[in-house]
């Protein structure tokens, strides 16, 4: 890749600062050093405490008093006065509480006035309040809250003073509140008060505190959030070198000399090499120390062998431990190549990727930690080695999985903006994601109007400036929809140019600028409705064939093949892997959700999930056939019957009565009409002549019973974990009956309801509510685990005449995340002028 000059010093130093107060500290799916007692009692290496748990929260705005007078007109330009909801006194009592994450929009109505984009959803504003206190022990340590994503605007107030604007739902805040704190029985408050209807996007983006809150307590010499770089290196002789950079903060009283020691351990937990380095962090600076390890033969990281190292960082001062902190990184080398495209550890990899947003069934934005594991493995089941964050930062939780699973990340900004503010997001992005060896680009934007105007052009080098300044190892790419062939646009200022919906494009540009790479960074765009077979759309209903597209966009499969046949293109990222709240293209109401996805909301399959997987896996047979064979009423009228396989052909039996056998097409499909009659279909796939797999499908009976099946057989007992269960009717032989529709009742015991959904698009039943209907004889709950719950978490699904269904989860022992409860609230100075 072509290397970017790098900003001048000045410039850089700002954006980095302003980025800085980052997220090594306990994040990137290793644990932090175990607390360490001093002799005052206090961790000596800092500790992240959870602080999801215990706030008050209170939809619609609650408006500031008029201030009049003098007096009231003097202390209201004072630090620490806040008025109304923001100040430390004010009585929430009759606010509700909540745990986050939270998001307040997927418990709203839906509202055919509100804006289709956003899912039909009032947003609007609201407040969050918390309070908490502090041991008198940590007086003198630093204190950093760490909000880690807000929707989406938000003020922050800490015990009644400003200390912070977000202008982004999707950028971390990282607050020093150590000059505020209050220590003993004098209580702390946080208030926040979030403006939804301020947008960013044009999809569902929910409303409120949906990722985590932390309050980090570290020596007043640590490592800065997100303060650690420690990305591995080939050199040119073919030795492994893993430099690391630890940034080193002091908000002490003088000056301190420390040493930084930097560990490498490998994936089996033995020590591979240290070593250290001398620096001197002034009051109020950062020092950044830098040591190089030479490694002789890493293991390394892949998608299918995600193997993962960690760095442990060791701040000693005076010979005593002051902090420490662990960052994962792994062993790896990629490239684009012109003209022969993707290469990972030299191997050439064609990227089979899907563009996400970050909803879920049930829970809207608020996902639990583990929900993102399931999704990631529901896509990694279909053939997918890659995800583009769609169009914004992810939630760090997401980049640990992909680290562990082994899932390609094209990791995207949210707003084109050269700003100061826009270049302080756009740092911290990079800041943050940056040791994941699972991200391989950086984009810096998604189908903007100036892409292909200088001004565009302009605006990309000063953004990929300021990624180069931070990380020199990722190309930095834009998805540009137009303007590629303009004499100054966008592709000139990149290192990798992404396509967006321009498949007739890729050859005529590829001639033009044979040395610049290539990768569609958004394709197909292509409409089904889960176990719907015929195009409706007086029902606001898509049929699953895969005929049905988008005027910008293609099927599945003319998407996947203008990729798959050019060497050139890296690859590309399929519009979208997981249906999504909003966008309800092509309908509007009452359609609330997407029609893209190829998995639906909740990730059962759609036909698009078989054609990806035939197309996408090649180390084994893959054969699906579709549609359901359960047509009551059809006796005798003709079915398009669709087997997709990676064989060679596929012969097809209906009642053990031979069809026929046809050629597999280039398209990875085989199609017959057959006369419908209730039984068995079968099909054999075949490669070479000999049979390689074989499926059968069969006429299902009325539904007798629910069936429950969890995502996993067990879950830790630590009040975070969580997992999704299927929900299904089957008849009395055990088969899912695909036009079961009924209502389900759930509930739940030793364990938390988080939500349900059912796929459909067209639903408007509450999320949060424990029921839902069966869309085509299927629907999902998420349920959640309840620190000392002692027991198994129980699910018991009802439904009028059919057998419920149960089932028990065994909650392992596992330690609570430590948190600081919420305290009582403080009566000391008056929440009105």
């Amino acid at each position: 890749m072509a290397r970017k000059p790098r900003l001048p010093h000045r410039w850089v130093l700002a954006i980095a600062c302003a980025a800085c107060a980052g997220r090594a500290h306990v994040r990137y799916g290793g644990a932090a050093e175990q607390p360490r007692t001093t002799a005052a009692g206090v961790d000596a290496s800092g500790v992240r405490l959870s602080l999801d748990r215990g706030w008050r929260f209170h939809l619609g705005d609650v408006p500031s008093p008029k201030i009049t007078g003098q007096d009231a007109s003097y202390r209201n330009a004072k630090a620490g006065v806040a008025w109304g909801a923001a100040a430390p006194d004010f009585d929430d009592s009759s606010w509700r509480e909540v745990d986050l994450p939270h998001d307040w929009v997927v418990e709203g109505p839906f509202d055919p006035n509100e804006n289709a984009a956003q899912g039909y959803r009032p947003r609007g504003i609201a407040w969050y309040r918390r309070t908490l206190k502090l041991d008198p022990a940590v007086r003198g340590r630093h204190l950093e809250l760490d909000l880690e994503g807000i929707a989406t605007h938000a003020t922050v107030w800490f015990n009644g003073s400003v200390v912070a604007r977000s202008f982004s739902g999707y950028t971390a805040s990282y607050i020093d509140v150590t000059p505020y704190a209050r220590y003993g029985e004098d209580t702390n408050s946080i208030a926040v008060r979030v403006d939804a209807d301020a947008m960013e996007g044009w999809w569902y983006e929910g409303g409120g505190i949906y990722r985590h809150t932390w309050l980090v307590e570290r020596d007043p010499v640590h490592v800065v959030t997100d303060g650690v770089y420690a990305l591995p290196r080939l050199a040119g002789d073919g030795t492994w070198v893993l430099p690391v950079e630890t940034t080193v903060a002091n908000t002490g009283r003088g000056p301190a000399d420390v040493d930084v020691e930097a560990t490498l351990v490998d994936p089996s937990g033995h020590e591979v090499a240290s070593s250290t380095a001398r620096v001197r962090a002034d009051p109020f600076a950062e020092a950044v120390a830098r040591v190089s390890i030479p490694v002789t033969a890493p293991h390394l990281w892949s998608i299918d062998d995600p193997a993962l190292y960690r760095v442990r960082s060791a701040v000693r001062k005076d010979g005593t431990l002051v902090d420490v902190t662990t960052t994962t990184t792994g062993f790896r080398t990629f490239r684009f190549d012109p003209n022969l495209g993707f290469f990972l550890n030299e191997r050439p990899i064609k990227i089979q990727g899907v563009c996400n947003h970050q909803d879920h069934a049930g829970v809207g934005v608020a996902v639990p930690d583990a929900l993102w594991d399931f999704r990631l493995r529901r896509l990694k089941a279909i053939g997918a080695n890659a995800l583009r964050c769609s169009h914004n930062a992810p939630a760090p939780e997401f980049l640990d999985a992909a680290d562990r699973l082994g899932m390609l990340v094209m990791d995207e900004n949210r707003n084109f903006d050269v700003s100061p503010e826009g270049l302080r997001e756009l740092g911290w992005l990079v800041r943050r994601d940056r040791n994941h060896p699972s991200v391989i680009l950086w984009s810096v934007f998604n189908e903007e109007p100036m892409q292909g105007t200088p001004e565009g052009y302009e605006m990309v080098r000063r953004m990929s400036a300021v990624v180069k300044s931070l990380d020199t190892t990722r190309p930095v790419t834009a998805a540009m929809n137009d303007g590629m062939f303009q004499p100054v646009n966008v592709s000139q200022a990149v290192d990798v140019v992404g396509f967006n919906y321009q498949n007739t494009q890729y050859d005529r540009f590829h001639a033009a600028h044979p040395t610049l790479p290539m990768m569609s960074s958004e394709d197909t765009s292509a409409f089904m409705t889960r176990g719907e077979y015929a195009t409706d759309r007086s029902r606001n209903v898509m049929g699953s064939y895969d005929d049905e597209a988008a005027p910008w966009g293609a099927t599945q499969r003319a998407a996947w093949k203008a990729i798959a046949d050019r060497p050139f293109m890296a690859g590309g990222f399929a519009w979208t892997g997981f249906d999504y709240r909003g966008e309800p293209t092509p309908f509007r109401w009452p359609s609330v959700s997407s029609f893209f996805g190829i998995l639906d909301a909740c990730g059962f399959a759609k036909t698009a999930s078989y054609l990806r997987r035939a197309a996408w896996i090649h180390d084994r047979p893959v054969l699906a056939v579709v549609p359901h064979w359960t047509w009551p009423g059809w006796e005798g009228r003709p079915i398009r019957v669709m087997a997709i396989s990676n064989a060679d052909s596929v012969a097809l039996t209906l009642n053990g009565k031979a069809i026929s056998e046809q050629p597999v097409g280039a398209d990875r499909t085989a199609t017959w009409q057959v006369p419908y009659a209730p039984g068995r279909i079968e099909v054999v796939a075949k490669a070479a002549g000999r049979e390689v797999a074989r499926e059968a499908i069969e006429t299902a009976g009325t539904p007798a019973k629910i069936e429950l099946s969890p995502d996993r057989p067990a879950l830790d007992g630590d009040g975070w974990d969580a997992e999704p269960i299927e929900v299904r009717a089957v008849d009395a032989a055990g088969r899912v009956v695909p036009n079961a529709n009924m209502q389900v009742d759930f509930e739940v015991s030793q364990g938390r309801f988080l939500g349900a959904g059912n796929g459909d698009p067209n639903s408007h039943e509450a999320d949060k509510e424990p029921r839902r209907h069966l869309f085509h004889g299927l629907a999902q709950l998420i349920v959640q685990t309840v620190a000392g719950a002692g027991g198994p978490l129980s699910v018991r699904a009802t439904s009028a005449g059919l057998v419920p269904g149960r089932i028990d989860i065994a909650v392992r022992r596992a330690e609570a995340r430590p948190s600081l409860p919420p305290a009582p609230p403080r009566r000391s100075t008056p929440s009105t002028p």
